[in-house]
């Protein structure tokens, strides 16, 4: 309660300091109009909000998570992998308007070696438009670095240690090289981390089950990316990037299962387990560049690959006579995607215009075996192994326009066209699934600029989510004999409709009003039958999501830089199979982002940040509250060549998941802490010229995050 009352009066205060200071000295405005010399902090365009890191206190010695962990709407959390933005359900990174073809922790790995010094600014897009894949209800942030004018060459290297149970380690170098023809970056990386994770589930009901998993997860690797960029000419540009990470996915499981009818037990169990999972994924990307005139034309063409082979060893014990199952989980997995697309860009003098085409090709082919242990012998079990292949085409077309009237008002449109073909095939059982259609995505913005301190904007748009090739492939993974998990091939793609309303007030404070509809959303459903606890995807619900978001950026005393945001959001849920009890109802998420210079010659700067999850309910879900305090410091030398991190992250272990899932025969409830409390060292050191920038580049590749 103490600390509750301690952060709200941390708001009103940051509130009020605000109001006082910007009544004596105006020291910003709004858009492109600079005092002191400074562009604002914030700004909003037609269809994005922008974080000029430039003149943030984190333009020096931080990482690219550090950075996104401080603009404004976003949320980064490094143990799921996952960045995101307020109000959306997922997110796609852009480098300089090209698509980051990462996800997960390579993400992470990625935005952890990217510095600073390099970022211009950070664009939030909280409504695509039409040139971007209309996959899934997600935004998109754009990542856009510094022009690069200087030739020569420059590097850096980075090392990390990180506490949690475990300890974990990593480091990257990266060599950048720039002359008048050639941009050119190679960059090394290793990874070794380990935490440990907890997991409760229990299933009250006439049947019920208590289950607890302790893991040890672990994930280490060597990574290599090379990034070449060569002038034709003045006007034409051609580039390539390989990528390529080798590495291990692993985990030691010890587990308990507990069954009971009523109140007597039927069953108890305990498992050890231990997965082994090496894999090797590679990029390649190409592209091409020509500007004539005003206008610009690119082509690209993307593959990714990624092979896991996994390896499941379990012994199951049986607790009333000790006898043990031993069993073998055996996983060949070959994803494949390919992309090829052509953009335009036609710049005249009263209007923009912005069209292309894609293509993209999935396939993912898997091999599952289950094998028993029989007379020290393991036999397969053909009824609990199978092959599965799947494919996918997708032919898009899009085509926008945007257009300023006058000084006011500024348009932007656009509608997009994905025409989908999907196939997925079981040898096994000789079962096939198609399915084809076409549907027809539009955007739209509107923006106003009342005055020098008040603009408002409206956006519409309309995405679909199609479901990851795991949700699909029917195949059952099992983590005991009577426990499994398995995709679904009749699995079908959900729709969004989003409208938002947007206004900001002196590129300081700004307002975001929404309303999401979802229609044939699709999610995990568990059951328990007969001593088998199952689950597998299905699409259930319809859900309707009001929300409004609030941030304020502002610098105090010249030395204090705060943001405090927060979310509030109400869901009306609509049950359309199964026999669940939707839990209609609010959420409620808020932040206290805060950096401090500590020193004139700006070397030494302090950071505490917090942020708080209230209890929320969703679908047939209700989630308990969770937050996370995280304080550090950050110290320079040698003429900022050195950066030395340190940094605490959920001090008070407040990041537990912990809720229930309502169904009319039984009640689910789930407990889990993923050892977010971890203590950070870091140290980077620059050499070379520092005006040369990394050569960092994505391409349109959003396809890859199905995959993952």
């Amino acid at each position: 309660m103490k600390q509750h009352i301690l952060l709200i009066a941390t708001i009103l205060s940051s509130f009020a300091a605000g109001q006082t200071k910007d009544s004596a000295n105006n020291v910003k405005t709004i858009e492109t109009v600079m005092v002191n010399g400074k562009k604002a902090l914030v700004e909003r365009k037609v269809d994005r909000l922008v974080y000029n890191v430039q003149n943030s206190m984190l333009s020096n010695g931080s990482s690219g998570t550090e950075v996104l962990a401080s603009t404004p709407l976003l949320k980064i959390d490094e143990d799921k992998g996952a960045v995101s933005i307020a109000g959306k359900n997922g997110v796609s990174v852009m480098v300089n308007d090209r698509m980051l073809n990462l996800s997960g922790a390579e993400l992470i790995n990625y935005l952890k070696n990217l510095r600073s010094e390099n970022i211009l600014k950070i664009e939030v897009i909280t409504t695509p438009p039409a040139k971007y894949e209309a996959q899934g209800n997600s935004g998109i942030i754009n990542i856009v670095l510094k022009k690069n004018l200087d030739l020569g060459w420059s590097g850096y290297l980075n090392t990390y240690y990180n506490q949690r149970t475990y300890g974990s380690f990593g480091g990257a170098t990266g060599i950048n090289y720039q002359d008048k023809k050639i941009k050119a970056t190679v960059k090394f990386q290793g990874f070794d981390t380990a935490k440990r994770s907890v997991e409760n589930y229990q299933i009250v009901g006439n049947e019920s089950s208590f289950s607890r998993d302790e893991r040890k997860d672990m994930y280490n690797g060597l990574g290599f990316n090379a990034n070449v960029d060569y002038s034709l000419s003045d006007k034409s540009t051609v580039g390539v990037i390989y990528d390529i990470t080798k590495g291990n996915i692993d985990m030691d499981i010890y587990s308990t299962q507990n069954y009971f009818t009523g109140n007597i037990p039927t069953l108890l169990t305990e498992t050890d387990s231990k997965h082994r999972s090496p894999f090797t994924t590679q990029m390649l990307n190409t592209y091409f560049d020509h500007k004539f005139g005003d206008h610009k034309f690119s082509l690209g063409y993307n593959f990714y690959g990624n092979r896991p082979d996994t390896q499941v060893n379990f012994i199951t014990t049986d607790l009333s006579d000790y006898s043990k199952e031993t069993v073998r989980n055996l996983s060949e997995v070959d994803y494949k995607i390919s992309s090829a697309q052509a953009d335009l860009t036609l710049n005249f003098k009263n209007i923009q215009v912005e069209t292309g085409t894609k293509y993209s090709q999935f396939s993912n082919n898997s091999n599952i075996e289950y094998f028993d242990l029989k007379n020290d012998h393991y036999e397969i079990d053909p009824g609990k192994s199978n092959l599965f292949e799947y494919t996918e085409k997708n032919y898009a077309g899009y085509i926008s326009a945007s257009k300023d009237f006058g000084e006011k008002w500024s348009a932007k449109a656009g509608i997009r066209y994905e025409y989908v073909q999907t196939n997925s095939f079981s040898p096994t059982t000789q079962s096939e699934t198609e399915n084809n259609y076409g549907k027809f995505f539009p955007t739209a913005y509107i923006s106003y600029k009342a005055n020098s301190s008040n603009q408002f904007s409206l956006n519409y748009s309309r995405r679909i989510n199609r479901p990851s090739f795991h949700a699909l492939n029917p195949f059952r993974w099992y983590s005991n004999p009577r426990s499994y998990y398995s995709g679904n091939p009749e699995l079908q793609p959900s729709f969004n409709d989003n409208i938002e309303f947007n206004y900001i007030f002196k590129n300081k404070f700004s307002a975001n009003l929404y309303y999401q509809k979802t229609t044939n959303n699709y999610g995990q459903i568990l059951f328990l039958d007969d001593l088998s606890v199952t689950s597998s995807y299905y699409n259930y619900y319809n859900q309707d999501t009001y929300g409004i978001n609030f941030n304020y950026t502002d610098t105090f005393f010249k030395f204090w830089e705060s943001n405090i945001s927060t979310s509030f959001s109400y869901n009306e849920t609509q049950i359309t199979k199964f026999n669940l009890i939707p839990k209609s109802g609010q959420s409620f998420y808020y932040s206290l982002k805060n950096t401090f210079q500590l020193n004139k010659a700006k070397t030494f700067f302090l950071f505490v940040n917090y942020w708080e999850t209230l209890p929320s309910r969703d679908g047939n879900t209700y989630q308990k509250n969770m937050g996370s305090l995280d304080a550090g410091i950050k110290m320079n030398f040698m003429e900022k060549a050195l950066q030395v991190n340190l940094s605490v992250t959920d001090i008070f272990k407040q990041s537990r998941f912990i809720g229930d899932a309502y169904y009319a025969d039984n009640t689910q409830s789930f407990n889990n802490y993923w050892d977010a409390r971890r203590l950070n060292v870091s140290v980077t050191y620059n050499f070379g010229n520092q005006k040369v920038k990394s050569n960092i580049r994505a391409v349109n590749f959003e396809e890859k995050q199905r995959a993952q």
